[in-house]
């Protein structure tokens, strides 16, 4: 199945159809939607050459990852955002272009694929709080999205994410209406933006409960099982033990699950958890009943939605500054409780 012929069975122009395959905005919904079922139905495939030599693009959006942050090519959540933009990419006939590249090199990897038009966009991981990698990349003038926000950035930027402010203030707030007022934070690397808002979010629940901050009960570090697990030891082995925790993913909850159960302690009984929970394909929280407290919010939704941004940048003529600020939702699970 070539495109002339999908085009014959579909009535419709050859130009339409390529245009509607690769998302261009002048093609109403109805009939990008028949020509994307009907490609599925007949295994059509675009050939990529001829839309390279058509248009001149390339076909492909970047992620560069310095080895600092490799680590997030396995990890569980950055494999979600991935899976999720890249149902989006597919549709659109787009590759994905995922490099390593020395710390140092970061920058220049980003001049490079722009130059050479090795790619038609670009989506920033893990924004820094003054992140230099957006002024950079605006300077570029390539179409680029960031997952997340950079605070003090103040040169507008297309961005999408979630409220982790709101979210654990939330989630706080939820353990404080339950009583408790020795609440240890377990946060991820607060150099990154969404850790300190999400910390932020926490400060700003104990001060609404007239509560003062205690650090000794705050742990950073990279968001992963050990991390909560070692944090917990630490924490529980003070004079004045946390009788809940609030912590910035599940992953890390399951180092607090496992460091509490050492301890003789039950979950949600002696010592209540409350994550932050993307959803993970992999790793769900529970079936019918959520195995922790969470506030929850899909990160394969969010890299669905981010893919979606950019190529809308991308096919716009004249591309404009997006931004979107989801909410994350309270699920109650089984590991909260009153303060004993």
């Amino acid at each position: 199945m070539n495109l002339r012929e999908l085009s014959k069975r579909l009535n419709l122009s050859q130009t339409t159809v390529s245009r509607a395959l690769n998302g261009y905005p002048e093609v109403n919904e109805a009939t990008r939607k028949r020509v994307a079922e009907a490609a599925q139905l007949y295994n059509y495939r675009p050939n990529v050459r001829a839309q390279t030599l058509a248009t001149g693009r390339s076909m492909s959006i970047g992620h560069i990852i310095p080895f600092s942050k490799q680590s997030e090519m396995v990890n569980i959540v950055f494999a979600d955002f991935i899976a999720g933009a890249g149902e989006v990419y597919s549709t659109h006939g787009y590759n994905m272009t995922l490099t390593v590249v020395r710390d140092e090199d970061e920058l220049s990897a980003y001049r490079g694929v722009a130059e050479k038009g090795a790619v038609d966009g670009i989506i920033v991981h893990s924004p820094a709080r003054n992140d230099p990698r957006i002024a950079f990349l605006a300077d570029l003038d390539i179409p680029f999205l960031v997952h997340g926000r950079a605070s003090e950035v103040t040169l507008p930027y297309s961005w999408m994410d979630v409220n982790n402010t709101r979210a654990i203030e939330t989630g706080t707030q939820y353990l404080l209406d339950l009583g408790h007022r020795r609440i240890g934070l377990i946060n991820g690397q607060e150099r990154m933006d969404f850790a300190q808002r999400r910390r932020d979010g926490y400060l700003s629940a104990l001060r609404a409960a007239g509560l003062a901050a205690d650090e000794t009960i705050m742990r950073s570090g990279e968001m992963n099982e050990p991390h909560g697990y070692q944090s917990t030891l630490e924490l529980l082995a003070s004079a004045d033990p946390p009788t809940a925790f609030v912590t910035s993913s599940i992953v890390p909850a399951l180092g607090i699950r496992r460091a509490l159960e050492e301890r003789g302690l039950k979950i949600g009984r002696d010592v209540s958890v409350l994550c932050y929970d993307d959803e993970i394909s992999y790793l769900p929280n529970g079936t019918e009943t959520p195995i922790f407290t969470a506030m929850r919010s899909s990160v394969r939704d969010a890299g669905r939605r981010c893919a979606e941004m950019l190529m809308e940048q991308i096919m716009a003529p004249t591309p404009q500054i997006k931004t979107e600020l989801w909410d994350a939702e309270l699920v109650i699970g089984m590991s909260t409780g009153p303060v004993g």
